[in-house]
């Protein structure tokens, strides 16, 4: 079983920051990728960013250069560093676990609002 709790979503004026985490606990395996994606009103999810244990990250071109993420491997958890926060920002961020052993596996978070005002 695997639960994945985020936090540090909230209400910030445009070119603002937040700080969103992601902290996964139960049973994870050494191998795996954290993701954080958001969905907006009438939206498909979409990814913003993921990282894997080995450290290699990808980033959406709407990301690139203002977002970061980052991991604390040692707490399972991984952070979502925002920069230059823009209305169009405004969405749901969850967390995505994927796992490999034994075949693909995903768990996701229950999302953490972000709202950015103009």
């Amino acid at each position: 079983q695997v639960q994945l709790v985020e936090s540090g979503g909230g209400l910030v004026q445009a070119g603002g920051s937040l700080r969103l985490s992601c902290a996964a606990s139960g049973s994870i395996d050494s191998i795996n990728s954290l993701v954080w994606y958001r969905q907006a009103p009438g939206k498909q999810r979409e990814l913003v960013a993921s990282m894997s244990s080995s450290g290699f990250t990808n980033y959406a071109d709407s990301a690139k250069g203002r977002f970061t993420i980052y991991r604390d491997n040692a707490k399972n958890t991984v952070y979502l560093q925002t920069n230059s926060l823009k209305p169009e920002d405004t969405a749901v961020y969850y967390c995505n676990l994927r796992q490999y052993k034994l075949g693909v596996r995903d768990y996701w978070g229950q999302g953490t609002q972000v709202t950015v005002s103009t």
